[in-house]
């Protein structure tokens, strides 16, 4: 009985599964993005 207690919903399980995808998919294109400006900046980049 206590498992159905704690349970949240399905759509709600996968709606934080989506946020967490997403927000980890931004953090890592902002992270390449910043060591690409870097890396330019440093004179790494392509011509």
């Amino acid at each position: 009985m206590s498992d159905m207690r704690g349970k949240k919903p399905l759509w709600q399980r996968l709606g934080w599964l989506l946020a967490i995808w997403t927000a980890s998919v931004l953090t890592l294109g902002a992270v390449a993005g910043l060591l690409r400006l870097f890396m330019q900046a440093a004179g790494m980049g392509t011509p």
